[in-house]
């Protein structure tokens, strides 16, 4: 167990200073239409680290257990590192059309392939999946909540302001791109 707690702070610490560098070193540039955010990365600065202050508030204040089992805490590491390499491969796909705020390139087009096959915003689906792994490695169903809740709320909200953007940017072929896609989920949502 204590391995594993070793692991689970080294992918805290990972997915913060990757979250960190993603913030400082994506950014729109001059030449981009980066009008479009609404305060979306803000928003998301604010909910994702209130978020896991308030799961680990929980997990030292309350006694809700998800189980009593060991897998849990096995589990909640799997999906944090998980979700940290699946977001950057998925970074790392969109190349120069990859942004922290919502942004619409000189040269912009529509990713259709790979994740982009099945969902819209893969990126925000594995940013989700490791605040899932963090809720649930405090085996915590408050603090699950509280770890998924917020950054769920808020990538709602970005999603809507970037899926307006690429429909001002794209028309139809986005709408048709939508509606052959699920926002997060694969086949469900």
């Amino acid at each position: 167990m204590k391995t594993l707690q070793i692991i689970f702070i080294i992918s805290m610490i990972g997915w913060f200073i990757s979250e960190f560098l993603y913030k400082n070193i994506l950014k729109s540039n001059e030449k981009d239409k980066k009008d479009k955010d609404k305060s979306t990365l803000n928003i998301l600065w604010i909910a994702i680290p209130l978020s896991v202050a308030l799961a680990v508030t929980a997990s030292y204040t309350t006694e809700f257990p998800v189980t009593d089992e060991v897998w849990i805490y096995y589990l909640g590491v799997a999906f944090i590192i998980i979700g940290i390499i699946l977001r950057y491969i998925i970074i790392k796909s969109l190349g120069k059309y990859f942004t922290v705020d919502v942004t619409i390139k000189e040269d912009h087009k529509i990713k259709k392939e790979g994740f982009y096959k099945y969902v819209r915003h893969p990126s925000y689906t594995f940013s989700l999946l490791t605040s899932l792994g963090f809720g649930l490695y405090l085996n915590n169903w408050l603090s699950l909540v509280l770890a998924v809740v917020l950054p769920l709320l808020a990538f709602g909200y970005r999603i809507k302001v970037e899926e307006q953007a690429l429909i001002e940017q794209f028309g139809d072929e986005y709408l048709e791109y939508r509606k052959k896609t699920k926002k997060l989920i694969p086949f469900i949502y």
